[in-house]
Parts: C-alpha cells; structure tokens; sequence
C-alpha cells in the first residue's frame, strides 16, 4: 500500500476533526476521505479513530500513529524542500490569512510583484479579522496584528502598528472633543470587541502609561465595522493608522488626544511550530517582511520597522 496520500488524509482528518472539512481541502468527497482512512486502518490492522455523530476522536493507537506520521511527512517535506531550495522555485498553493482592512490595503496590492516572482506558485487567501487555527484550517501562513499570545505558532515580528484616536466633525459638533484620555469616560466610544484588551483603552503619556475603561453604544467585531462608525459619526474610536489614514488627510475623521500616543501593536507574521518551513512559506515571509520595512519598495506608512 502506498502510505504517503492516506497518511496525509489521516494527520489532517485528526488537526481538523472532520472528514467533511478535508474533503473540501483536497476537492474530493466525504466518502473518499472516509475510504481512505478505513484502507489505513485496515493496512495497519489498528482501529484509529472513534466516530460519532458529533465528533471524530484518535484512539490510542491512532495518536500514537499520527505523531509518528506526522515526523514522516515532515521528513518527506524536508527532501522535497531540499530539491527544491537547490531549483530555487517555490511551488504549490499558498494559503495565506490576514486581516480584512490591513489585507485589502496593504496586502492584495503587493501579491502580484509575488506572483511575478513566484510563477509557479499560487495563493489561496482566507481574509478575516478573527485569528483563525492554522493548524485546523491549513493555514500556511498569516498576518496578525497584536501581540501573538499562542505558544504554539513561532512569530516573526515584521513592524508596528499604530494606531489613532479619531472622531468625526460631526460628532465633535454635538459632544466636543477630549482633552485627555481620562474625558472618555463621558463620551461614546466604539469597542472593537476583538481587542485583546477588552473595553480597556491604553496609551503613553508625559507622566506615563494611561489605561481607560471606555463605554458607548456601539460595539463591532469588524475593523471595517469601527472604520464605518466612526466616519459616520457614533463616536470616538481607537483605530490603527492604516485604517483611516485616508479618511483623516480627506478631513473626515480628526485625530484626538495628540498628546497621548495609543499604545502600538506589533504586527507579525506566524505559522505553525514545526521543526520544518516549506519553501514557499519561507519565500512568502521574506517578501512581507521586506515589503514592510522602512526602506522596502512599499514603505508602508503605517508601520514601523519592528525585530
């Protein structure tokens, strides 16, 4: 039996727990996957996973043969990437995750120099501003913004990200502007309800660091969300620059609290924790990292060189 293909199917039928979810990932059917895994079983002669209606579950044996398999085609990977460094082409499909506003920004743009560069890569890209499981998802790759808190992805620091207080005129119109970070305790503020710091705002002063626990009327899970509801005037909003740049030189947002710089966020790329790094990720991070340094061909404003 040729191990390689069902030992694929296995490891990522075990990361993602659903036969379902693999058969989309390979363009074939749920009972393609469910064969393969039962000709596995059968080549094995070990039971390696317990299916219910809610849940697929390694059993013993099945744990123990996913790690083992999953060591095999890390080595089988490596050979190939060792080829592959010497040919010097990456190749394959990409999977790439961002943010929704710093991706249709910042991002998109610059992939076709990356395709150009790359012609027998391809990119397949998962936009959003939730951080989705790479490992579950088949994510090779992704771009977060904010500080990287799971230990098992390995982080590369690419810049900073900062970040603006900001309210529309006609806000300012009816409720005035702040004049310090604690006056936001009286005004409607916009919470993004994916900051890692909650309804918590924080920034850097003369004396200090200063933290505000804001409150308001409108809450979003979206960037695009706080972008569109600051500009229409719901209330004041902390927003990375990237976001609103555009609306703020057009004179429709007005950047508050001048004084106080809104502590900024790192902006990184990750990927999954593991002894290898396919070439194409490789060629990918290095292009990013290059494209957002101070002296890179996008010399992206929003950003700072980070580490």
């Amino acid at each position: 039996m040729d191990l390689l293909a069902p030992m694929r199917t296995f490891v990522r039928v075990v990361e993602t727990g659903s036969f379902t979810a693999v058969a989309r990932e390979a363009s074939t059917s749920q009972p393609t996957i469910s064969r393969q895994i039962a000709a596995l079983e059968a080549h094995l002669g070990a039971r390696l996973l317990t299916r219910s209606t809610r849940a697929l579950t390694p059993t013993q044996d099945g744990r123990a043969f996913y790690e083992h398999a999953r060591r095999a085609l890390e080595a089988v990977g490596e050979a190939e990437n060792a080829v592959g460094r010497r040919r010097g082409r990456p190749s394959g499909t990409l999977k790439l995750s961002i943010p929704v506003v710093f991706g249709r920004l910042h991002v998109v743009p610059r992939l076709g120099r990356f395709l150009a560069r790359y012609p027998e890569l391809s990119i397949e890209l998962a936009m959003g501003d939730g951080f989705a499981d790479l490992v579950e998802q088949g994510i090779d790759l992704a771009i977060r913004v904010g500080v990287v808190q799971d230990q098992g992805l390995v982080a590369r620091r690419i810049g900073t990200v900062r970040r603006l207080a900001v309210a529309a005129p006609s806000y300012l119109r009816r409720r005035g502007a702040p004049d310090s970070p604690a006056a936001l305790a009286s005004h409607d503020c916009i919470a993004y309800t994916r900051l890692a710091t909650g309804n918590r705002w924080h920034f850097q002063g003369r004396d200090g660091p200063i933290a505000v626990d804001i409150t308001g009327r409108f809450a979003t899970d979206s960037s695009e969300g706080v972008r569109e509801a600051v500009r229409v005037g719901l209330g004041v909003a902390l927003i990375p620059a990237f976001a609103i740049s555009d609306e703020v030189r057009r004179g429709r947002v007005r950047v508050l609290l001048r004084d106080y710089e809104p502590t900024p966020l790192p902006l990184s790329l990750v990927y999954p924790s593991r002894r290898l790094v396919p070439l194409k990720v490789r060629a990918m991070a290095d292009f990013l990292a290059r494209e957002f340094a101070p002296d890179g061909p996008g010399k992206a404003p929003p950003t700072e060189s980070g580490g």
